[in-house]
């Protein structure tokens, strides 16, 4: 149990660090900018495809039976994901946008991507709770996905109002969460171990939409032949590092 308390709490800690990656990428000129995430969102969108279908799914089968309970807690997820994006999108405020006054969309984004985090808390730990190798991968995985999501929630902050320094503080605030949510699901481990099944769905769900209703429909806006084999070959690479990471449950 030991172990699992400190490889799950460095690898929480790792992903709550991507908060701060926001300051470097916005020095970046525009163009250089789009060009890293280009790469980024590829194989982020590969690695969260390559996590459920090739460690998350097979786990899930192994679990036996309950298959159709399963299969609706895989759509639980999609659309609990769906509906923390909402949130993220929710505005209503029609008062100018000040440094005293920062638009309402910034704390939305705090509120549901701490959420976000909390959730991921619980996966990652979740992951560990059944198997080393299942844990570095979902990390692997939430990290990938976390870069160009971090480089996003600093430019919507700063859009709203907030100061680079506030926007860097309450960004890693929220990436915290993910420790919080971490820390609930080691403490309940009975509990987890127990709902085992259902939490690795929960995370197929998770994933499945972060990869296709988010990443997937950016790489689609490139129509340029070159830039589009590239894409194709970053979204393989974060399929292959999956593929890879099947001999370390060997």
């Amino acid at each position: 149990m030991t172990t699992i308390w400190l490889y799950t709490i460095l690898s929480v800690l790792a992903i709550s660090l991507v908060s701060f990656l926001g300051v470097f990428f916005m020095a970046l000129n525009v163009d250089r900018l789009r060009r890293v995430l280009l790469f980024l969102v590829s194989f982020a969108a590969g690695s969260l495809l390559g996590d459920v279908f090739l460690h998350l799914l097979p786990e899930l089968t192994e679990a036996g039976g309950k298959i159709i309970s399963y299969s609706l807690v895989i759509l639980l997820g999609i659309l609990l994901f769906f509906i923390l994006e909402k949130i993220l999108y929710w505005r209503h405020c029609h008062i100018p946008t000040t440094e005293d006054h920062p638009h309402p969309l910034g704390m939305n984004n705090l509120i549901g991507d701490g959420l976000h985090n909390f959730i991921d808390g619980l996966i990652i730990a979740g992951s560990y709770l059944v198997s080393p190798a299942l844990g570095l991968a979902t990390t692997l995985a939430v990290f990938l996905h976390e870069i160009p999501q971090e480089i996003g929630d600093f430019g919507i902050l700063i859009h709203a109002g907030y100061t680079k320094g506030r926007a860097i503080f309450y960004n890693f605030i929220s990436a915290l969460a993910a420790l919080v949510g971490a820390v609930v699901a080691i403490l309940l481990t009975k509990q987890v171990e127990q709902t085992e099944g259902y939490l690795v769905a929960l995370t197929i769900g998770g994933f499945l939409y972060i990869a296709t209703a988010d990443l997937i429909p950016e790489l689609k806006k490139e129509s340029g032949l070159g830039k589009s084999i590239w894409q194709l070959v970053s979204l393989l690479a974060g399929i292959g590092v999956m593929a890879l990471l099947l001999l370390l449950e060997k």
